[in-house]
């Protein structure tokens, strides 16, 4: 049996006063776990009415169980344990959730950068499955990603078809032409949209192939399925809804921090599910992950800050001292569930429709557009400093001024921060394991402006706060990194590379901020190694010469 806990103080608490009672007497959570898709107003219901069968899926995915355990046997059977999944944005964030809290490992391919794809390619191929994670095909990542594996396994002598499992919707284009090739299929609910999507086909083959307990996840996430659809003002995804989306005025910062809570990265699958659902028509929640309590957003929050702690279920209340803080405890099966509820409750409570990405698409046709033209660039570089281009696109004015270096630049960009509501976004399209330790930024960027600093890797953040940037309030400023390849990568039967891809996705992304009015400094490693090690020194000093 799995338990849920959820406890609030200052404003958060305030919200969780001002506005479960009214949800109650609208039936809200009933009426979600109905499937009401009038819920979020005319706008949003025919997105809603193919939107809501995430509600169910602690049930109705039981069938899946017995099919990926078969699966997995096969697959033992021929010493093939070394699972790779080929997916973005809800497809790979959650499977990398439950599987590293289930301690099993499971490679996450979910970007383009050359030299990352590279690696994975040239891991452990002979002991390689590689499941194939889209809902229609459509996603230029995954596909060029499946296509690359294709690739490697024929050059290996190895037949794709005996190594690829492919998850995708029932009659979508990648379904027909993966059941052509002789490929396994394991066809997912298509009334579910990518982001709550942790208890479908998508969560469940990669996990379990991986070894870790689906059936015991799904039980945890049925345990509180009945607690989470009543009308009850001590519903946990009711108050935690109204404590995120409710506060008054709206503190749309909401800063994730794990202490204690024994899951293994839900804040990076949280951020997702809260930025990209509720990012839109100039309002939303920013998530923050941060590293620990000692982090100035938990330290020192500001006003327009929540601060959500992820702690063990049995964990003490929150502090009545507390600025606004929400505690939030439970199994992970559980608050897969809860975080989902929350999330759309919060969308109610917020007027918009948290089961659309409009800016998502809006990123996604610029890189288009700009892989049509054969460049990645959005403008020409204003100045060069060692190894590092420096370019300024959108806000107001000519707010680069003749900033010449990277300190300089990085001034100019912190000038156009607004003190009291702002955020700053670092967008790193590198490789994000081996250049995990630039990810150390983030505090020093943090304590410097004594703003809200979110870090995401390109083009993962682009499924996750990429929305927010684009469609919230327009109160962040934004770095964005870039970096010339060590080695470039074909992509088969395609006319780009790897490299151009990853580099017309940063531009995209750029272009679409910029004709928001958002300022971006665009800083691009013209070497690798060297730009990487001079912008490392520059950052950790929170931006300074």
């Amino acid at each position: 049996m799995s338990s849920l806990s959820v406890s609030a103080s200052g404003a958060a608490a305030d919200a969780i006063g001002q506005h479960v009672p009214a949800l109650v007497d609208d039936s809200v959570a009933s009426r979600l776990f109905e499937q009401d898709a009038t819920l979020w107003g005319p706008e949003a219901e025919s997105e809603s009415r193919i939107r809501l069968s995430w509600v169910g899926l602690p049930r109705s995915s039981r069938p899946l169980v017995g099919e990926i355990a078969a699966l997995r046997d096969s697959f033992a059977e021929q010493g093939l344990t070394h699972v790779v999944l080929c997916g973005m944005g809800g497809s790979s964030l959650a499977p990398e959730v439950i599987c590293a809290t289930a301690g099993k490992p499971l490679v996450v391919l979910d970007s383009s950068d050359p030299d990352y794809v590279r690696r994975a390619l040239g891991d452990d191929l002979a002991h390689t499955v590689v499941v194939v994670s889209s809902k229609s095909g459509s996603t230029v990542e995954t596909d060029s990603q499946r296509r690359a594996y294709e690739q490697a396994f024929s050059d290996a002598g190895i037949d794709p078809a005996s190594r690829i499992v492919v998850v995708t919707d029932p009659g979508s284009p990648l379904d027909e032409q993966s059941r052509e090739k002789g490929y396994r299929v394991v066809n997912a609910d298509p009334n579910v949209g990518g982001r709550y999507s942790a208890l479908t086909a998508f969560g469940l083959v990669p996990s379990g192939l991986a070894g870790v307990d689906i059936e015991g996840l799904l039980d945890d996430a049925e345990s509180v399925a009945d607690l989470l659809a009543a009308d009850d003002e001590a519903n946990p995804g009711l108050r935690l809804g109204a404590a995120i989306g409710g506060t008054d005025p709206l503190r749309d910062k909401l800063v994730l921090v794990d202490e204690g809570s024994g899951i293994v990265g839900f804040a990076d699958w949280a951020e997702q599910l809260i930025a990209e659902s509720t990012g839109k028509n100039g309002t939303g929640l920013l998530p923050v992950v941060v590293g620990g309590a000692e982090d100035p957003e938990v330290s020192r929050p500001a006003s327009d800050v929540t601060v959500a702690r992820l702690v063990a279920a049995d964990a003490e209340s929150a502090s009545s001292e507390a600025a606004s803080e929400v505690r939030v405890g439970g199994a992970l099966g559980a608050q897969l569930l809860l975080w989902e509820v929350a999330t759309a409750v919060a969308g109610r409570l917020l007027g918009i429709n948290p089961f659309d990405q409009p800016d998502v698409e809006s990123a996604k046709k610029a890189a288009r557009e700009l892989l049509g033209q054969g460049t990645g660039a959005a403008s020409e570089a204003a100045a060069s400093d060692g190894a590092v281009e420096i370019r300024a696109l959108g806000g107001s004015g000519d707010w680069l001024g003749d900033a010449k270096t990277v300190p300089a630049a990085l001034d100019a960009l912190f000038a156009q921060l607004d003190p009291e509501h702002g955020y700053v976004a670092v967008m790193a399209y590198l490789d994000r394991l081996a250049d995990a330790d630039l990810a150390e930024c983030r505090v020093p960027l943090a304590r410097r402006t004594e703003r809200p600093t979110t870090f995401g890797w390109g083009p993962r953040f682009l499924h996750s706060t990429g929305q927010f940037h684009k469609g919230g309030p327009a109160v962040g400023v934004y770095l964005q990194i870039t970096t010339a390849p060590r080695q470039d990568l074909e992509i088969p039967g395609r006319e780009f590379t790897f490299g151009d891809f990853i580099a017309s996705q940063a531009g995209g992304d750029a272009a679409v901020l910029a004709d928001h009015g958002r300022p971006v400094l665009q800083l691009h490693l013209t070497d690798h190694d060297a730009g990487l090690a001079q912008l490392r020194e520059v950052l950790l000093s929170g931006g300074r010469a």
